[in-house]
């Protein structure tokens, strides 16, 4: 089913699944859905996610102490299709796909019922067999796009891109941050000379403020860091924290 953000803005909202356990994982998906996400990202843990700051980097070591796997993950997006029409993206990094097999891993993705795929580490321009393998399937493709990024690229990944394009705010690791870089509000406008599609922009986003400014430019907000700091220190009550801290979002 095509990705939609039924929101102003939209909201997509990030797990590492496995984090503390697959089953916390479903229940803060849902409750995410539940209090208005437009989009969840299933986080893949990797042993070494060079993207992510300590917070996520924290997430997925838990998560493979407790053995998670991709094929774990795309079970859990099974269990939230039955459950839900939201959009559901496979958020990985490339090895643990190869590992899985590029084509099967495309095939049990829909078969899950995902949505689409972002993977962190692979560079549009490297992505043809990806590209072949996501279009074979009927997956979304979601491609990163930075301040730095030429126009060249920003036109190569707005191409190739669907569902959305996700913005990065600002160049450096994942995690929470006093103040949205103002980088954001102009790769929004660089990439609006080069696509239609929803732009979503994360990496920093954590408080109500931050999600309203953000939410005044692009059509949606990624918030992760956020999510996941709340899991660990939530132990026990890890759906309900979440719950409570994506409702603060829209009070301000």
């Amino acid at each position: 089913m095509p990705i939609k953000f039924t929101h102003k803005p939209g909201l997509v909202v990030y797990v590492t699944c496995g984090n503390p356990s697959l089953a916390t994982s479903r229940d803060v998906a849902l409750a995410a859905i539940e209090v208005g996400a437009d989009v969840v990202e299933l986080g893949v843990p990797f042993s070494d996610p060079v993207a992510d700051g300590p917070v996520i980097q924290r997430a997925s070591e838990r998560a493979l102490t407790h053995g998670t796997t991709l094929a774990h993950v795309l079970d859990v997006a099974r269990e939230l299709r039955r459950q839900s029409a939201a959009g559901i993206i496979i958020f990985s990094y490339l090895n643990p796909i190869l590992q899985f097999g590029l084509d099967r891993f495309c095939a049990a993705a829909k078969d899950a019922g995902a949505d689409g795929v972002l993977v962190t580490d692979l560079p549009v321009e490297e992505a043809t067999d990806y590209l072949q393998a996501m279009k074979a399937h009927r997956l979304a493709p979601v491609f990163l796009a930075a301040p730095t990024s030429t126009d060249e690229r920003l036109r190569a990944v707005t191409k190739h891109s669907r569902g959305f394009v996700y913005a990065i705010s600002r160049t450096g690791i994942t995690g929470a941050r006093e103040e949205v870089a103002g980088d954001a509000r102009a790769l929004v406008e660089r990439l609006r000379a080069f696509t239609k599609l929803p732009i979503a922009v994360g990496f920093g986003v954590s408080t109500p403020g931050q999600f309203a400014e953000v939410g005044e430019f692009a059509d949606a907000v990624v918030i992760g860091s956020a999510i996941v700091q709340r899991i660990e220190q939530n132990e026990g009550r890890e759906a309900e924290a979440v719950g409570e801290f994506l409702r603060s979002l829209r009070r301000r």
